[in-house]
């Protein structure tokens, strides 16, 4: 059974739900948002201008979708480069309400599953803070091998933060295509 979705228009109103309850916990995992981020507005916004990125081939947004057919999360496939490289960086999150579950473990490798599969890619990666035991979790389960650690990656709440790097090729494990 699928987790995961194509996102829509309409899931702005269910997201801006989503990032509002976890705004709190999510915060030091983020970057400084401006208001109209965890609103219905400017999740429409962002889910547009990410659609757009779909139809030009560099992104793969979607929706993770909870055991009550409810959004409770993202995950996006973005970066995705064609050429002698055919990769793409992973990125997702899950409301706090739904985490434990399996749905992250589900909706990655999913998102494995499609950006070989359907996409062609040969190399997904993906960075978590080095302090995300939890989501680094979640991509051991999915074949993803760290190979190394990033300084100053990402600025999150509003100071630089060192990221272990991750990745995962095409042919890395049986279970793609099972």
């Amino acid at each position: 059974m699928a987790v995961t979705r194509l996102v829509a228009t309409t899931d702005a109103e269910p997201l801006a739900d989503v990032l509002r309850r976890n705004r709190k916990a999510m915060a030091e995992l983020e970057p400084n948002r401006p208001e109209v981020y965890f609103s219905a507005k400017g999740q429409r916004a962002i889910i547009q201008d990410a659609l757009r990125r779909y139809e030009d081939g560099v992104s793969f947004p979607r929706v993770i979708i909870g055991p009550d057919d409810e959004v409770v999360g993202r995950i996006n496939l973005n970066e995705i480069v064609r050429g002698p490289s055919l990769k793409g960086v992973l990125g997702y999150y899950v409301d706090a309400a739904h985490q434990g579950r399996g749905l992250a473990s589900a909706a990655v490798g999913e998102m494995v599953n499609l950006a070989f599969l359907r996409l062609g890619l040969h190399r997904i990666e993906a960075a978590t803070r080095t302090d995300n035991a939890s989501s680094q979790r979640v991509l051991e389960k999915n074949g993803f091998t760290q190979f190394g650690v990033a300084r100053d990656y990402l600025r999150l709440a509003g100071q630089w933060h060192d990221h272990v790097l991750f990745e995962r090729i095409m042919g890395d494990s049986p279970s793609v295509g099972a």
